[in-house]
């Protein structure tokens, strides 16, 4: 069965059908890609939308994803008035942006990162490409169909499987540590601008210094 949720699209209103666990919504756009054969290959059923607007994706958890190729990135700002229009059309969803961001694109990762976490207030996964984003879907799809305790201890959007999958991508960070940090910090926004010394205190000097570097600097460039 699908459950209904109002969003608005493209400045009109659109209700959405969001997935039952096991399936994701897709936009029409990425039928024959290699992600959605990716995510078949992880177990996922995918369903085919032609009104998703700006938005690629629908997971069963009432995630809304934008995917931004290195092509987009690199192409100029036009990218930054698709984010704008994905974040005003979702705001009923927890929104993610995934970023591909290769060898040839790190030199952009820092202003797109600026602009999607710090200007926008987005969640940013940066990916190398189909593969991995495919992945992260189809752990978040089946990641949310397990029993979680700590969603029902807290209403906080910071223990949702998303943010804590996401917070789990820095590298030293496991499940124990990114849940340490999430209690800790009460937004995401805190865990991106906490200062190394406070991060120290949680998870030691050496992952401090890779958690200020994930969400500060473009990969690669130390």
């Amino acid at each position: 069965m699908l459950a209904h949720f109002g969003c608005t699209m493209e400045d009109k209103k659109a209700t959405l059908s969001v997935p039952s666990y096991g399936h994701v919504i897709a936009s029409e756009k990425w039928r024959d890609s290699s992600l959605i054969q990716n995510l078949k290959g992880g177990g996922l059923k995918v369903l085919f939308e032609n009104e998703l607007g700006v938005a690629d994706f629908l997971l069963p958890n009432k995630s809304c994803i934008l995917y931004l190729s290195e092509c987009d990135i690199i192409a100029g700002s036009t990218y930054r008035r698709k984010l704008v229009r994905y974040r005003n059309a979702c705001s009923n969803f927890q929104e993610l942006v995934l970023v591909e961001i290769t060898r040839l694109g790190e030199q952009y990762f820092s202003s797109v990162q600026k602009f999607v976490v710090f200007e926008l207030g987005l969640m940013l996964l940066p990916v190398s490409g189909q593969t991995e984003a495919s992945q992260f879907i189809v752990q978040m799809v089946h990641g949310d169909g397990r029993d979680n305790p700590f969603r029902r201890r807290t209403s906080s959007r910071l223990l949702d499987p998303l943010v804590l999958a996401l917070v789990q991508q820095v590298p030293g960070v496991g499940r124990v540590k990114a849940l340490a940090l999430l209690q800790r910090f009460s937004s995401i926004h805190q865990l991106c601008n906490a200062a190394v010394s406070d991060l120290e205190t949680i998870v030691g000097q050496a992952t401090a210094q890779n958690i200020h570097n994930f969400f500060h600097k473009s990969k690669g460039t130390g």
